[in-house]
């Protein structure tokens, strides 16, 4: 009998970054790292697993898995991320399933040896710099130990993501997430842990200005090996600048103390992109319109602090041009307002939160703060920022549904699409 479950997992946004690992195979991180989860109204990956009643191997070795990610039919390559992610949870479910006593009603042919066909969609571009193998990996990993019915920690759970992408073990959780490196060999404490969940902050918001939407040119992966093997500076941010951040970054969070979160973002996210220059050859992700973004935001906060302000927002870039800026709530209009008047949309702003009266207002036009030097920037084009994506503090992976072609494949067993652009603007 087939059985099926539906989840989602989050979009993650590193505010320590994660760049550069010490063991390629076991996904261990050189240093640790911290994110903050985004809701997944506006930002996830949705995954449907379904059991079906045949061998997942054939007395020929072929694996009968089966994966599709937006609808495409993706190669479950022997020794990839993903066979072993799936291999580790078979392993669990099998040491799972000999604890159990047997009865008349035992299965003849065990869920731990029945073949999976798994269905994955993301409700925004893949490989754009939004982290989607994070939440991807994620939504994989908690769908089918949910559909297991395997009892394991979210940090044990957490261990298995991570070995399909690094930063997936961080969308285990919500709220704010450490993904601690950990030093053991075989990378048994190498997983992430909740620093506070998304109650504890509820009014920091983030607003993603999609630059590009394009693959990006040097992939993460391939990025971060080739500054490991030579980057100078990669070494004095492991050893010495990391550790002494993550510690005052817990405490910022603990304390809600945006001054402190936005000076340590902003300045991890400017060393990490310097440690991408400092790779031979140097590796540049950020493009124009994201340095016009940093001098925006940078001015931003120095004419509020001549106001006898603190900040009043942070970016942070990851692997790619899109900005993701960070904004306790009541700085938020203010932000948007700035954006929209140096970066216009290609199409109108639908202020998706209710920021602005739009019958009256129209935000870009309502002037700059006092003593904010306008020149700091040029008046971009339509269209160099293509949307924004306007989102807040999220929760961790959910459980969507146990109904049967209720999810992302059919009663039938075709794939199927769930997408909505609920928040996208």
């Amino acid at each position: 009998m087939a059985k099926e479950i539906t989840c989602s997992a989050p979009v993650n946004i590193a505010v320590i970054k994660y760049w550069g690992k010490r063991d390629k195979k076991l996904i261990l991180p050189t240093n640790s790292s911290l994110s903050v989860t985004l809701d997944q109204n506006e930002l996830r990956s949705t995954t449907t697993a379904r059991l079906l009643d045949i061998e997942s191997t054939t007395g020929e070795g072929r694996k009968e898995d089966k994966l599709f990610l937006n609808g495409v039919e993706q190669i479950i390559e022997k020794g990839s991320r993903l066979d072993n992610c799936l291999t580790e949870l078979r392993k669990l479910k099998v040491e799972y399933e000999s604890n159990q006593p047997e009865t008349n009603d035992s299965p003849s042919l065990p869920e731990s040896r029945r073949a999976l066909l798994i269905s994955s969609e993301n409700n925004f571009p893949t490989a754009a710099g939004l982290a989607s193998s994070a939440s991807g990996f994620a939504a994989l990993v908690y769908t089918i130990s949910k559909l297991y019915e395997i009892p394991i920690s979210m940090s044990e759970l957490s261990k298995i993501a991570r070995q399909g992408s690094g930063s997936a073990c961080r969308s285990i959780f919500g709220g704010f997430v450490s993904w601690e490196m950990g030093t053991n060999i075989d990378g048994s404490d190498s997983m992430a842990v909740e620093v506070a969940d998304r109650s504890h902050w509820s009014d920091l918001e983030a607003l993603i200005c999609v630059v590009s939407d394009r693959k990006k040119g040097t992939s993460s992966t391939t990025g971060m090996d080739a500054t490991v093997q030579t980057s100078t500076l990669l070494q004095h941010r492991i050893e010495k600048v990391v550790p002494e951040r993550m510690k005052l970054m817990k405490q910022a969070i603990k304390d809600k103390n945006f001054d402190d979160f936005a000076e340590l973002t902003m300045a991890d996210s400017n060393q990490f992109h310097a440690v991408c220059l400092d790779t031979q050859p140097p590796i540049f992700y950020l493009n124009d319109v994201s340095r016009s973004i940093i001098a925006v935001i940078e001015e931003l906060n120095r004419s509020s602090k001549l106001e006898g302000d603190g900040y009043v927002a942070a970016y942070t870039f990851d692997a790619g041009p899109n900005a993701v800026i960070y904004a306790p709530k009541r700085n938020m209009r203010k932000v948007l307002n700035l954006i929209l008047h140096y970066f216009p949309l290609p199409e109108p702003f639908t202020d998706p939160k209710s920021y602005f009266d739009l019958a009256t207002e129209r935000p870009g036009q309502l002037g700059l703060p006092i003593k904010f030097n306008q020149n700091v920037s040029p008046v971009w084009h339509e269209g160099s920022i293509s949307r924004l994506i306007h989102t807040q503090v999220g929760d961790g992976p959910q459980v969507l549904s146990h109904e049967l072609g209720a999810g992302l494949i059919s009663v039938d067993g075709l794939v199927k699409s769930l997408k909505t652009t609920n928040g996208h603007s």
